[in-house]
């Protein structure tokens, strides 16, 4: 059975106050020498309750003085090896959007580019803004395919002749066809 979720605020109840800090104390101090156990490490807990002179000590005081003696004496280097001032998590954590951010721009930005090739190959025409865009990302994935033939059939691609562009007449019928009929 599911416990409900418990609201974390004062209890005014002063009996009802004093149970459920004695509960929660030793069900703490349990899971310190769990931990302890199955970690195979040394854990201490002080707990001060509600007007009380002396704290609650787990496992026993003199225990809990050697374990915390050991650490405050322990180099800053090793003690401090984890820690980070809030100044150095906010920069990590800028740090790391800021690459993710990186990522998915690149990601948009060469699927606009796909996009604009699937364009330009279903006969669509591209602006000058547009064609500085796609051809870098042209020039690497013929490169990439180059490399896939060269991997694959073990000689490199054979050269070919890339097609004239037609800069002048494009509406002229009949210059295209002479220009095609002379290639032929």
């Amino acid at each position: 059975m599911a416990r409900k979720k418990v609201a974390l605020r004062y209890i005014r109840n002063s009996s009802t106050r004093r149970v459920t800090f004695e509960k929660r104390r030793n069900s703490l101090m349990k899971k310190a020498g769990d931990l302890g156990a199955l970690c195979n490490t040394k854990a201490c807990v002080l707990v001060y309750g509600e007007g009380a002179s002396m704290p609650d000590v787990f496992p026993s005081h003199a225990d809990a003085v050697a374990i915390l003696s050991k650490y405050k004496y322990m180099p800053d280097l090793v003690q401090f090896k984890n820690t980070m001032s809030q100044e150095e998590f906010l920069i990590e954590r800028i740090t790391k959007l800021q690459e993710e951010a990186n990522m998915f721009r690149c990601e948009r930005e060469d699927r606009e580019i796909r996009i604009l090739l699937h364009k330009a190959m279903l006969g669509g025409s591209l602006d000058a803004h547009e064609v500085a865009r796609v051809g870098p990302k042209l020039e690497v994935i013929l490169k990439n395919l180059g490399d896939r033939i060269t991997k694959i059939s073990k000689k490199p691609p054979a050269l070919q002749p890339h097609a004239t562009y037609v800069t002048n007449n494009i509406g002229d019928v009949s210059s295209t066809s002479t220009e095609a009929s002379g290639l032929a």
